[in-house]
């Protein structure tokens, strides 16, 4: 899949944005807000969660550089079904919707790579789910380790993680701490997972947990 040119969004003529850097943990928007902008990850990571009324929170996605948030209000909403939250520092791109639809219609090149991310985004929004639904917490926990290290994508694979807590990872995954810090232990044992100074160094050795029955 070609993501979305983000240059070639910058360079269009008269496109109204403004690029925001966030702090790590910094809110980008909450659940409940307006929804009148699309904003495009240009570095860092990118949390979107959900609170039920109960105040039971639940990971949405996890999104990184050339993805999008808060597009849903292309399609009608009115307010953010989730919370964004910044993973690690982060700087994005914030289009008004409007302005949005504008060029959307008038850059078939860009409208015709947007289509086809959004499409992309659906079957890893289903395959998140099934994620959930079907595999076990180790599975999870690998293929979240995989998908934060940008695995498969065509641009480079970061490969070194941020630092980032068991707590977090726990969240992510829907498990408990103890469940991650023994999976972790395993992965760093069989070589997938490397600490480093810079960060934790995903092997993509790690790949054969996801696949194995």
């Amino acid at each position: 899949m070609n993501t979305f040119d983000a240059q070639a969004f910058l360079d269009s003529a008269g496109v109204a944005r403004e690029i925001v850097a966030y702090r790590r943990s910094e809110t980008i928007f909450s659940q409940g807000d307006a929804g009148d902008t699309v904003i495009y990850i240009q570095k860092g990571g990118v949390k979107l969660s959900a609170r039920s009324k109960t105040g039971r929170e639940a990971i949405v996605a996890m999104l990184g550089p050339g993805d999008f948030v808060g597009e849903g209000c292309l399609a009608g909403q009115s307010v953010r079904m989730a919370t964004a939250t910044a993973m690690t520092p982060t700087t994005a791109l914030l289009i008004d919707k409007n302005e949005m639809f504008r060029v959307l219609h008038a850059e078939h090149a860009l409208s015709d790579r947007f289509i086809e991310y959004m499409l992309s985004r659906n079957v890893r929004i289903e395959e998140d789910l099934i994620d959930q639904l079907f595999n076990s917490s180790e599975k999870r926990l690998a293929r979240t380790l995989l998908l934060l290290a940008r695995y498969g994508k065509q641009d480079r694979p970061q490969r070194i993680l941020p630092k980032i807590s068991q707590a977090r990872l726990a969240e992510m995954v829907g498990t408990t701490r103890s469940h991650v810090s023994a999976f972790m232990n395993k992965f760093k044992r069989l070589g997938f997972i490397e600490d480093g100074r810079a960060g934790l160094k995903i092997n993509t050795s790690l790949l054969n947990v996801v696949l194995h029955d």
